[in-house]
């Protein structure tokens, strides 16, 4: 629970007996109420971002409490304000939800409710504020040219000052991290902020290519080299002429074609099977590891010499759980990318959402974290938006639900998204999502919906 230490409240009201009697509730429950005769000198000392909610009666001479929920609603939508209303005033009450307000008090009302109400306000606010300076976050960071390193630990500003410094500069790169910690974004921040971020970007992972063709790959060929040559091809490293060559799992790659490679990095030339004429590179190699190479050349696994001539400059890639910090802000950026990628929207992160998200130990790091957020956002529905039941439900390959299961629980997400959206009205539903009439009742009947549920009843 949300400690309220301190948290302000507006307390706004023309009568000094229920300012009086609604601060001293809110202050002996840790609040800091800050009482107001008229809602003009309420809003001349109202904050920008202000951390806490409003109280006010509705009925005060000049601005009253409609008007001034009209303003505050224009400065600030996200702000809860609550509305005192008198007895048996419903259609007050009704007018004000539309207008906008968190919930509204009858007169009279008991210190117990109001003080529930503002706790659930507060705890609203919070989370807005929150989700508002993750937003603003990652704006700044997309300003950057290239990937975005999101982040603002200690552990991944330094590797993003890294980055900045060693993408000006002539020097083949290694990075060192475990599996998932984003050493392929890594490499394309360093390749698109430099000098050479307007030609090829080469990607090769040295342990998906088959070891019978990965010379070729690499090198290229001529024409009749083997059987099967039939034309001239140009290999990966030629083709990144000007640009980078970013190695993948290196420790994978053969020790014989480790010799090969080695020549490359220090003549900054590629022979074509088959030719004798060298052709001259001018290339940038960045090299991945999840391995300790040092450790693999001792061993005899990897050549010594190798990983002396790429140990030039080596960055190493954090563990998410060494920077728990950034797992909201991280999770925020992966569903706002995978929302606009799939036009579907997911709500913020609450209090229960967060924790789960920081207790979990992430084996599978930022590609895990990722998965997840896609996940949120696309099944999320069918889920009630638990972080709990999605970790749960489906592991980080998704392979614990079938392909059928999965494509009935995004169908259902779709249904949810568009019938909340829509307020139930099926006539839109329909055109939205392209369904004749009977197909969507045939599908909301089998997934268990009810278009009334999404209709806005005002009488409560």
């Amino acid at each position: 629970m949300h400690d309220p230490v301190d948290t302000p409240v507006l307390v706004i009201d023309d009568e000094p007996h229920l300012r009086i009697t609604a601060g001293q509730t809110l202050e002996l429950a840790g609040y800091r109420p800050q009482p107001f005769e008229r809602a003009e000198h309420a809003l001349a000392a109202l904050p920008g971002d202000f951390p806490g909610v409003i109280v006010s009666d509705i009925r005060m001479p000049g601005m009253d409490g409609m008007a001034l929920l009209r303003e505050v609603r224009n400065r600030d939508p996200d702000l809860p304000v609550i509305l005192i209303t008198g007895h048996g005033d419903i259609s007050t009450a009704v007018e004000a939800m539309r207008e906008g307000a968190w919930d509204f008090l009858e007169k009279p009302f008991a210190g117990e409710r109001l003080v529930e109400m503002v706790r659930r306000g507060v705890e609203k606010r919070r989370l807005s504020l929150e989700n508002r300076q993750l937003k603003a976050e990652l704006e700044a960071q997309q300003a950057a040219p290239g990937p975005r390193l999101v982040g603002r630990t200690s552990a991944i500003q330094r590797l993003a000052s890294m980055v900045q410094r060693i993408s000006q500069v002539e020097t083949d790169v290694l990075l060192f991290g475990e599996t998932g910690t984003g050493k392929d974004l890594v490499a394309r921040a360093i390749h698109e902020r430099s000098p050479r971020g307007g030609h090829p970007f080469v990607a090769i992972n040295c342990g998906a290519v088959p070891e019978s063709i990965i010379e070729s790959e690499l090198f290229g060929h001529e024409k009749g080299a083997f059987t099967g040559a039939l034309e001239r091809r140009i290999g990966k490293f030629e083709h990144a002429d000007g640009g980078t060559v970013f190695l993948d799992e290196i420790e994978s790659m053969p020790l014989a074609l480790q010799v090969k490679l080695l020549r490359v990095l220090q003549e900054r030339c590629v022979e074509r099977l088959g030719a004798n004429e060298p052709v001259h590179l001018d290339i940038r190699v960045i090299a991945a590891t999840k391995v300790d190479l040092k450790a693999s050349a001792e061993e005899g696994r990897f050549r010594e010499d190798l990983y002396y001539r790429l140990n030039v400059v080596t960055l190493p890639i954090p563990p998410l759980r060494e920077r728990l910090e950034d797992i909201p802000l991280l999770f925020q950026h992966f569903a706002v990318v995978a929302a606009n990628r799939s036009g579907l929207e997911a709500p913020p992160l609450d209090t229960s959402g967060i924790s789960t998200l920081m207790a979990h130990d992430w084996p599978g790091n930022v590609r895990e974290l990722r998965n997840l957020a896609e996940r949120y956002v696309l099944l999320g529905s069918a889920f009630d938006y638990r972080l709990d039941a999605l970790l749960e439900g489906v592991d980080t390959d998704s392979t614990d639900i079938a392909l059928p299961q999965q494509v009935e629980l995004f169908e259902k997400s779709l249904i949810t998204q568009s019938l909340a959206s829509h307020h139930g009205r099926i006539s839109e539903v329909c055109e939205h999502l392209g369904l004749p009439r009977k197909t969507l009742y045939d599908k909301l009947k089998k997934y268990g919906l009810k278009a009334d549920d999404y209709r806005h009843d005002t009488a409560t």
